[in-house]
């Protein structure tokens, strides 16, 4: 399980990367502020949030805790973040949005079958989810070589050694055996799930052939924020603005598919310029300190995203987990912005970061 969260695609140069390269920039903070009072408040694609953070989707989170989806959503709403499910999830859209009051958003995949595209996009609809976002990097399934040598996927095929290892937590082995069967909740409708027929349909969907012109009809089908994620290059940022996204999502799916892929750090000054204002960019990759965050917005993102540091606080403790680490983000950002002398986000900006030339190899 923790491999499942933890790895990424074939040498996993990018997911390293993703985190290793915010260390390309130095703060050069102001003092002499009054910083007694900082607001690290944001509006993320209609939704008021109380850090410039939002929770990223992730496929299946009742793998790692029976809570799954319905412990992340709450401990999101009770932080005042919002928290984007996604397709691949294992709680129904439905169940998400009954089990709180907090901001949400879907995340859809441009399926082969338009019509199960455009019936998720009416159920959160009628959910009462404020956004919605399109995940364009999975044409094809990246390759993930730790889920191959640990047996994690989808459907499991278990090594001794994992199986091992399950045997060794009983508390974990018991909490599972007692919880509901795991599924693809959201698609689980389409097809009976017995012999991996439900993860071979949903397989079968993801479409190579999607395009741009596919997408606006799904943005007008929304009629409200869409944000398209997995933008890695500025004239995809201005394509995307073309065919009426509201936000980028700037992100090469935490590392999970092409390694090798520029860093959303990295690549985030570019796609800010090609936006110019016109959409909101938000950064989804590496982010694992609030000071993360505080340099993707002083590079002019809007917010940012995180999946793999609420993934642990989800396995190690349920919904009190994630809270802690949202919390531990939480501190870090307000101490963060006050050592910066910044008593709001808007005055985090580029004058406060020095790009850093020397030897990026760090200290063994």
């Amino acid at each position: 399980m923790f491999h499942y969260i933890d790895g990424a695609a074939e040498d996993e140069v990018t997911l390293r990367a993703n985190t290793g390269d915010f260390d390309v920039w130095r703060w050069a903070p102001n003092y002499l502020v009054d910083v007694a009072k900082v607001d690290p408040s944001a509006r993320i694609m209609g939704m008021e949030s109380t850090l410039p953070l939002m929770l990223s989707p992730t496929g299946m989170s009742r793998l790692f805790h029976p809570d799954g989806e319905i412990a992340v959503s709450r401990a999101a709403a009770a932080q005042g973040l919002p928290y984007c499910l996604s397709t691949m999830g294992s709680t129904t859209i439905e169940d998400v949005a009954a089990a709180s009051e907090g901001a949400h958003c879907f995340q859809i995949y441009g399926f082969r079958d338009r019509a199960l595209t455009r019936e998720f996009i009416e159920r959160a609809r009628a959910a009462g989810y404020q956004s919605l976002c399109l995940t364009v990097d999975v044409p094809v399934a990246g390759n993930r070589e730790r889920d191959l040598r640990t047996g994690l996927m989808v459907p499991p095929r278990l090594t001794i050694a994992s199986a091992l290892a399950i045997a060794a937590r009983p508390g974990w082995l018991v909490r599972y055996l007692k919880s509901e069967p795991l599924s693809l909740a959201n698609v689980s409708h389409r097809v009976k799930d017995t012999d991996g027929a439900l993860v071979e349909y949903i397989n079968g969907q993801f479409d190579p052939s999607l395009t741009w012109d596919d997408v606006a009809w799904m943005v007008e089908a929304w009629g409200g924020p869409f944000a398209i994620k997995g933008v890695l290059r500025a004239d995809d940022a201005r394509r995307a603005i073309e065919v009426g996204a509201s936000a980028v999502m700037v992100s090469n799916h935490g590392g999970r598919q092409l390694d090798g892929a520029v860093t959303p750090i990295e690549i985030l000054p570019d796609i800010v310029e090609a936006v110019d204002g016109r959409a909101e960019v938000i950064l989804d990759g590496g982010v694992r300190r609030g000071s993360h965050v505080l340099k993707a917005i002083a590079l002019g993102a809007t917010a940012c995203m995180i999946g793999r540091p609420y993934l642990y606080g989800l396995g190690a403790a349920g919904q009190p987990g994630v809270d802690r680490a949202l919390s531990i983000l939480r501190e870090e950002i307000m101490r963060a912005m006050a050592l910066l002398g910044a008593r709001s986000l808007s005055e985090v900006g580029p004058d406060h970061l020095r790009r850093f030339t020397g030897s990026q190899e760090r200290p063994r």
